[in-house]
């Protein structure tokens, strides 16, 4: 039997999945981890954290897939993207890492474009523009913060890729993850030396970049013992998470767009040829797809807006929830499939931790408006999902104004299983919207790779097009679309009308 593990370092945890020659999911593990807030829209996390859970779930996986040693050809790595992990010159970790949704770097960002020439310069040199989450204001943050724990920094490495480092010792980074960094040139693939050379970086601060199916190493014969495997199984580049669960729902040709509803929300094209939004509301990375691109709009709070409702104003009825094993997030969609499209006139914006596409602002902040006295917790839920859901169309609109074709959303993520939220994606979208027969993810994705790097498969599109299916597709209702037609240009209005206001509050 060949197996092939895929392992995604997320935000809340790590997800080690097991498969087959096939595709077949043959078993899985996931292990818990905090996130740390030790000021207002900063977030961090322990790379040790990491760790533990990437080995614990790699040999649970292995032993519930009942697989031998020999078995386990190959290993693909996924993990939050533009997290910063400060190495020293022993190896250890100068910091904890700055993770994705970060937001303290808003002047590192003005300092990035201003060195580079401009917003426009910048964006002709990397495809996108200067925003906090990235790892480049990270590194320049911790420059001009934290100068001792920079001049002890002699590696700066993703998350996925400082586990990828201890696994097998290799520096290495693939094109999707390293496009997050803000530092490669996307177009060609390969680090942007005039820019590092304007950030006055050097570039032996980074790994060498490798495609997301290629092989970077091997495993230690130290680790092959801890877990359990040989060292002949092999590690390839793998991917960043949204390229790798865009792989693991067959998002490797143009025409299918996927919506991802986990913590974040993103709206992801595939690409032919690399197009840069020239406003820069849009990210443009290279794909997981060898020589292909992918374009992307990301909300920062989808399924997290989701989250925050239910721990901050919901907590009795989470405990009763959890008593009786009941899933709170069903009880409180079902409400809200109770109460008409439009919740009575009430909107919600998610911009919880600021706000990426396409406002690019760290200070936007969340708001319900429009609360009357005849609305109830079924309605703020209906707003709120119905606001992450108009946020996510702001995105695709985007797309679609560059001339991309969208004829089909694939959607996964948390918030994907819920058939309430599929369909509020068709009417809000007015495309159809397809259900995933396996949905696991960004570790599903680079599981696929690995079993190209282990010679299963010719490529990634091979891989994908054997083992991706769909079940079920959600149809627009066309009276709710007409209705969240004309509730868009409300919705938008929102934002323009609050903006100056966010950065008052900012202040107090």
């Amino acid at each position: 039997m060949s197996v092939y593990l895929g392992v995604d370092i997320g935000t809340s945890g790590t997800k080690t999945l097991a498969i087959d020659s096939s595709g077949k999911v043959l078993a899985q593990a996931s292990a818990s981890y905090p996130c740390y807030h030790p000021k207002a829209l900063w977030s961090e996390q322990d790379p040790e954290d990491w760790w533990k859970a990437t080995t614990k779930t790699i040999r649970q996986a292995v032993k519930r897939a009942r697989a031998k040693a020999a078995d386990v050809k190959a290993l693909g790595l996924s993990g939050q993207m533009h997290g910063s992990v400060f190495l020293d010159r022993n190896d250890k970790v100068v910091r904890p890492a700055l993770l994705w949704n970060d937001q303290r770097t808003a002047a590192e960002c003005e300092e990035i474009e201003k060195l580079a020439g401009g917003r426009k310069k910048l964006v002709r040199m990397v495809a996108n523009p200067a925003l906090t989450g990235f790892t480049a204001p990270k590194i320049l943050w911790l420059r001009n913060h934290e100068p001792k724990n920079f001049d002890k920094t002699v590696r700066i490495l993703l998350p996925k890729d400082h586990i990828r480092y201890r696994l097998t010792g290799e520096l290495a980074t693939d094109v999707s993850d390293a496009s997050g960094m803000l530092l490669l040139d996307v177009k060609n693939r390969r680090w942007s030396r005039p820019l590092l050379n304007k950030l006055q970086l050097d570039a032996n601060l980074f790994a060498t970049v490798y495609e997301s199916e290629d092989v970077t190493g091997k495993l230690t014969p130290a680790i092959a013992k801890q877990l359990g495997l040989t060292t002949d199984c092999v590690v390839v580049g793998g991917a960043g998470d949204c390229a790798a669960g865009a792989i693991g729902n067959g998002i490797v040709r143009s025409g299918i767009v996927m919506t991802s509803l986990g913590t974040s929300g993103v709206v992801f094209v595939h690409s032919d040829t690399p197009q840069a939004d020239p406003d820069g509301r849009l990210h443009t990375f290279c794909h997981a797809v060898r020589g292909k691109w992918h374009m992307m709009g990301v909300t920062l709070s989808a399924a997290g807006s989701f989250r925050w409702f239910a721990d901050a104003l919901c907590k009795a009825d989470a405990a009763i929830a959890k008593k009786e094993k009941h899933d709170l997030f069903e009880e409180l969609t079902a409400q809200a499939a109770n109460v008409s499209p439009g919740a009575e006139g009430l909107f919600f914006l998610p911009y919880l931790s600021g706000e990426r596409t396409p406002h690019a602002d760290p200070l936007a902040r969340g708001a319900f408006v429009g609360l009357t006295l005849a609305h109830s917790r079924a309605h703020m839920v209906r707003a709120l999902l119905e606001g992450v859901t108009y946020s996510l169309r702001d995105c695709l609109q985007i797309v679609e104004s560059l001339g991309v074709s969208a004829k089909q959303i694939r959607t996964t993520g948390g918030g994907a299983k819920s058939d309430f939220w599929r369909q509020l994606q068709a009417d809000m979208f007015g495309k159809r919207v397809a259900e995933m027969a396996s949905d696991e993810g960004p570790a599903y994705g680079v599981a696929l790779l690995a079993a190209v790097g282990g010679g299963e498969y010719k490529n990634i599109v091979e891989a994908a097009k054997v083992t991706v299916q769909f079940t079920d597709e959600c149809k627009p209702t066309a009276a709710t679309r007409r209705y969240y037609d004309r509730g868009m240009p409300v919705y938008q209005g929102l934002y323009d009308s609050l903006k100056g206001n966010f950065a008052r509050i900012a202040e107090l």
